[in-house]
């Protein structure tokens, strides 16, 4: 098992021997393995340290060797195993092993003590470091610290949740609100999580799990109050069938049939001064004529009722439908639109 490290070990007392390679530039000297620090580097790492950096204080944190007595000297704390917390995930994993299933670790007082007073050191080294440069321009060395000890708290942030995540779900067990969604309490109940990390203090003496589980149930007690108010101003349920609207169709429909009617009024008055032979090719070509029952006749079949040949007929409609659309146009288009009708229906 591997201790976790402090972000800066000692530096070697070795030096390599000058006469052995040849002399670089001063400002070209830097430790193998480690890149150069760029222009980008030093504004992400400004950026990190913009606002004040919060920590839970501790007397270890102001002792002369206080790094390596949090970091290097302290025991080392096992890793969480999280295979418990994602079944679907590790599913095709655990069906082709015979072992037991994994188990949520329980931290005792000592290892919350080590983890804590190391996530808090390493916010403290941040706030440090912050407060050195203040309005200058970082060195190298500084920004390599600012990514470290930030890297280290993220890491330690991560592992005392994962180490907690039963807490979550044994709270979110006990709620007995059959209107809020499980996946919600869950969801809610991690963000409680993060948030305790960040304020608990183990130098009061008191388990984590004391503090987390109460801060939990708060944050359930606030989603449910949300919600509630949620059902208040929207007490029907969400019905995505209710989020579309057909009344761009429905209008379009109306404006055809109002358009099929006016031009049916001026084809029974006869309006467009239609000849005989006229209305009995438009009658029967769009349903209109009773004798047909109502159906659309085609153009050879209308030419075999009349007498006349397809094209002939063909001709007589499009003489009557040029008719129509001209009493239409000067009956309900404006004067600027009568330039570019539009075409009337011509059914197959």
């Amino acid at each position: 098992m591997a201790k976790r490290q402090s972000p800066h070990p000692s530096k070697p007392s070795t030096r390599p021997n000058q006469s052995t390679r040849p002399r670089r530039p001063a400002s070209s000297k830097r430790k193998p393995g480690r890149r150069r620090i760029n222009a980008a580097d030093r504004r992400k790492a400004m950026a990190l340290l913009i606002e004040p950096v919060f920590y839970m204080d501790a007397e270890a944190f102001h002792g002369p060797d206080a790094h390596l007595d949090i970091f290097d000297n302290a025991p080392a704390v096992m890793q969480p195993d999280t295979a418990w917390y994602h079944p679907l995930i590790n599913q095709s994993v655990a069906s082709d092993q015979s072992s037991k299933p994994a188990k949520s670790q329980v931290l005792t007082a000592a290892e919350e003590r080590i983890l804590f007073l190391q996530y808090n050191f390493a916010r403290f080294r941040l706030e440090q470091l912050r407060q050195e440069i203040g309005d200058d321009r970082p060195r190298d060395s500084q920004v390599r610290q600012v990514f470290d000890w930030y890297e280290c708290s993220r890491n330690l942030r991560t592992q005392i949740a994962e180490c907690n995540l039963a807490l979550v779900l044994a709270m979110a067990k006990r709620v007995k609100a059959s209107d809020l969604d499980f996946g919600d309490l869950v969801s809610e109940g991690n963000m409680a999580l993060l948030r305790s990390i960040d304020k608990f203090d183990i130098e009061r003496g008191f388990k984590f799990s004391t503090y987390a589980c109460r801060a939990i149930l708060k944050s359930f007690s606030r989603l449910g109050m949300k919600q509630s108010r949620y059902r208040q101003r929207f007490p029907t349920e969400f019905d995505p069938l209710l989020e579309k609207s057909n009344e761009p169709a429905e209008r379009r429909r109306e404006d055809e049939m109002e358009r099929a009617a006016e031009a049916v009024h001026v084809i029974v008055q006869n309006t467009a001064d239609l000849t005989d032979i006229e209305q009995e090719v438009i009658h029967h070509r769009f349903g209109m004529d009773a004798g047909a029952h109502g159906r659309r006749l085609t153009l050879a079949q209308v030419g075999s009722l009349i007498g006349l040949t397809k094209e002939r007929v063909r001709q007589i409609q499009n003489r009557a439908l040029e008719k129509l659309r001209d009493t239409l146009s000067e009956r309900y288009l404006p004067t600027s639109d009568r330039d570019t009708p539009e075409p009337l229906f011509i059914p197959n």
